[in-house]
């Protein structure tokens, strides 16, 4: 082996090149082999992160390559130094040296313009960096040099990356991963894979950037051999993606990790913080987003650093005082002289500590970011604008501007497959539909504006049918899950511990989940609601829209081609009267009286106000806050007289009602029994007696894929099970079944949605609200995927009455009448029943 090829060895195999650097150093070498020696040791040491054990060999190599004198051999081992001093922190020293390796010689190497452009780029200048890379890369083809070549071409896709020139990033990465063979080192065709889903994450194509960084990391684990720079650029996406919990913990296992370099560690406690301040822990955002401030100085990554520092920013924000006024116009100015895509936040975050004047310039410059970026980059500048708008006074300019924000959204929740990351994508835009609805709610257009943005940014994950993971029937974790699943139920029957069992099932949901989220998203065009054709469709109906406005009710009331406004209590009260409601409502379920008192007027005065007086005789729709969804609306003395059923927006309510009713076919009714229940299901075998041509799916054979099975474009199912509500993690809901629980990953897999849908299982109608007026659970995904119209409780219920009430349900709906009428009919047989209270009709 050359000595040469021990320093590129260092790269390849730190292992195999510390040995043979110790070997040379060991045998009296010349002084030019004690110089390729000691510089190889160097580069191990610095990409183990030891970097005063790789200065003080480089130091050495230095001085021996200067007393021999060859100036070729100087430059090279310079440039390795000077690399090293940026990476431990002593930038300017740092940039001398690779200066002086640079420019003291007629011809550099390609090496040395390799490792200066690289150093350039740590700094943050990216311009010279991005000249210095690319007269590398031409040298290296030049030179016939593939290995290096490849190298180089990667690197340079990474600056592009930093530019923000993601075509030629992309173009340059796929170039050097053509360019690796299989006898080169396994890892670097991997970095330049995982430098593909960084530009991914970059496009806004966060599914394509999940699925990416999950192969790489498998391959990561198959070779035994960990990237922690991993870890960030998957932090980054999950954050982007509205996972901001995922994130968090994956950059806390990497921050677990024992050998972890300056740079990574200083990264993954900037991604950290980030997500920390997503999910609203802003003391601890702050303490990482010091401690990656004052990593990134240490390095002379100012452009890094000041990324930390805006983090830190928006830990502190609402904070007072004269020194984070400063801080945020100081850190917005730095990001945005680089033009960075956390700019427009930025400026905006500043322009909120600032006086009129200095807040104007902020916005305006803020707004530049509207175009010619990410969808997610284009909000934000979107967002500045309309907030510029407000502080003129300009309404009509506040709306246009939050339609425009809300457009880029629409983008970029689009290019997502996963139900789950379309409704947390919604959250992005949670500060421009509260901009627009205050000013819609204060604005000219009166209450028909206001319900027209309130349905602009609700419910819109459930407009788009679910993606599902390729064409298999089952996926393997979904299987395994389930399977799980059935041995804890029998394991926590039998008394016997579960720890490991818990332990497996988290793994296996976040395998699923996984696999959901790395799905991209088909083309598809938002719809928006036309308020005048919601009018016309309403008719002689009644439709009850409540808008959250600062966090005060508005209810909307359309009638006979009227829409009208009432401003009734907050939402901070109404939620704890449901919550009061839910347990009242469980101690009766449990056998304890059912006594609500004056709960449900309490409840109707917060929620409708002066609206109740509005409501007409007859059946009423009604549209809650994703918030308010959960609340016992049968309670409502308006409400409790009449038929009713809820619907997460007036347009789902419009595409449900556009459904069209299969015709009567031999098995198109599944009766469905889950084990375990109280009464066995009791309900089921009456039903069945009424229902001989039913498909009956009980006891042993009420498996997850008979019931799939069954369901699968069937005119009606009922379905008896004990019902499991996930607030954590809403998709893995879940009705027990015979073999394990059936979740909302199973439901979605489904061709044709079942037309309508009776879930007599606890709280099977509870839906977890997430993103901006988003709701996810059992129901949500039904809806997705095209059924018409549920019956599901949104509370505990007893079983043995639930058994009774839905053989009286069914005899309504076999005599024709729609969920919400005939759940009326129920309750008007049996008036204050807590079980019928509980039960609630969605949709049609």
């Amino acid at each position: 082996m050359s000595d040469v090829d021990l320093v590129d060895l260092a790269l390849d195999d730190p292992d195999a090149a510390e040995r043979g650097a110790r070997a040379v150093l060991g045998s009296s070498p010349s002084p030019e082999r004690r110089v390729r020696a000691l510089q190889a040791l160097g580069i191990v040491h610095r990409d183990r992160g030891s970097p005063d054990l790789a200065l003080g060999d480089l130091r050495g190599a230095v001085l021996t390559a200067t007393a021999i004198g060859d100036a070729a051999l100087i430059s090279d081992v310079r440039a390795t130094y000077g690399l090293t001093l940026v990476e431990a922190g002593q930038r300017r020293r740092g940039l001398h040296e690779l200066d002086r390796a640079t420019f003291d010689v007629e011809h550099p190497t390609a090496r040395t313009r390799l490792r200066r452009s690289m150093a350039l780029l740590w700094v943050g200048r990216r311009a010279e960096s991005h000249d210095e890379m690319l007269r590398a890369a031409r040298a290296f083809a030049e030179q016939g040099d593939r290995l290096w070549h490849a190298r180089t071409l990667h690197h340079l896709g990474l600056v592009e990356l930093a530019l923000g020139d993601l075509d030629a990033a992309a173009e340059h990465t796929r170039h050097a991963i053509a360019l690796f063979t299989p006898d080169d080192d396994p890892l670097e065709p991997l970095w330049a894979e995982q430098n593909l889903g960084e530009i991914a994450v970059a496009n806004g194509d966060l599914a394509r950037a999940l699925a990416i960084f999950d192969g790489v990391a498998a391959e990561y684990l198959r070779l035994g051999r960990p990237r922690p720079h991993l870890a960030v650029t998957r932090c980054r996406a999950l954050r982007a993606a509205g996972l901001p919990r995922e994130a968090l913990e994956v950059a806390r296992e990497a921050l677990a990790g024992t050998t972890v370099h300056p740079m990574d560690r200083a990264a993954l406690e900037l991604v950290a913080a980030s997500a920390l301040v997503q999910v609203e822990e802003r003391p601890e955002a702050a303490v990482l987003a010091r401690a990656a401030r004052d990593g990134y100085r240490r390095l002379g990554n100012t452009w890094a650093e000041a990324q930390a520092r805006l983090v830190l920013v928006r830990a502190r924000r609402g904070e007072r005082g004269v020194r984070w006024d400063r801080e945020a116009r100081e850190v917005a100015a730095l990001l945005h002289a680089e033009r960075i895509d956390d700019a427009p936040l930025a400026l905006a975050l500043a322009a909120e500590r600032s006086a009129s004047s200095e807040r104007s310039a902020l916005l305006a410059a803020a707004a530049t970011y509207r175009s010619g970026r990410p969808a997610l980059v284009r909000a934000s500048g979107w967002w500045a604008t309309a907030l510029a708008r407000d502080d003129d006074g300009d309404s009509g300019g506040v709306l246009r501007a939050c339609a425009r924000g809300l457009d880029a959204l629409d983008e970029h929740r689009t290019t997502l497959g996963s139900t789950e990351l379309r409704a947390l994508a919604t959250g992005h835009g949670s500060e421009l539909a509260a901009l627009a609805l205050r000013h819609a709610a204060a604005g000219a257009g009166g209450p028909r504006a206001l319900l027209r943005w309130s349905e602009r940014w609700r419910a819109t994950a459930l407009a788009q049918p679910p993606v599902t993971p390729g064409d298999e029937p089952v996926l393997p974790s979904l299987a395994a899950l389930r399977d799980n699943g059935r041995r804890l139920a029998e394991a926590r029957a039998g008394g016997e511990p579960t720890d490991q069992l818990d332990q497996e099932r988290r793994r296996l949901e976040r395998a699923v989940r996984a696999e959901h989220h790395r799905q991209s998203g088909a083309v598809a065009v938002a719809e928006h609601l036309d308020v005048d054709h919601l009018v016309t469709e309403v008719g002689d109906g009644c439709l009850v829209e409540l808008v959250d406005v600062d966090g005060v009710v508005h209810v909307i009331v359309v009638h006979r081609g009227r829409v009208r406004r009432a401003v009734a209590g907050t939402t901070a009260d109404a939620l704890a009267l449901t919550g009061s409601a839910a347990f009242v409502l469980r101690r009766a379920a449990r056998g304890r009286p059912f006594a609500p008192g004056d709960l449900g007027q309490r409840l109707q005065d917060t929620i409708l106000g002066p609206a109740a007086r509005l409501l007409p005789e007859g059946p009423v729709t009604v549209a809650p806050t994703s918030r308010l969804h959960g609340v016992p609306w049968a309670l409502l003395p308006a409400l409790a007289g009449r038929p009713f059923a809820v619907v997460p927006s007036a347009a789902q309510w419009l595409r449900a009602r556009a459904v069209p009713v299969p015709a009567a076919r031999p098995g198109d009714v599944v009766l469905l029994a889950g084990p375990g229940l109280g009464t066995g299901g009791a309900e089921v075998p009456v039903l069945a007696q009424r229902r001989p041509d039913a498909v009956l799916l009980d006891g042993a054979d009420a498996t997850v894929a008979a019931s799939m099975t069954a369901l699968d474009g069937a005119r009606l199912a009922h379905v008896a099970a004990h019902g499991r509500f996930r607030a954590d993690s809403p998709l893995f809901s879940a009705l027990e079944l015979a073999d394990g629980p059936l979740t909302v990953h199973d439901l979605e897999r489904l061709r044709v949605a079942p037309h309508r849908v009776v879930l007599s299982a606890c709280e099977s109608g509870v839906l977890a609200p997430v993103g901006a007026e988003e709701l996810l659970g059992l129901a949500s995904a039904l809806f997705a995927l095209g059924t018409a119209g549920l019956v599901c409780s949104v509370a505990e219920v007893d079983d043995a009455a639930t058994a009774a009430l839905m053989v009286d349900l069914h005899a309504h709906l076999d005599a024709g009448l729609d969920p919400g009428a005939a759940l009326h009919a129920v309750r008007a047989a049996a008036p204050g029943d807590p079980t019928a209270t509980a039960f609630v009709a969605l949709g049609v």
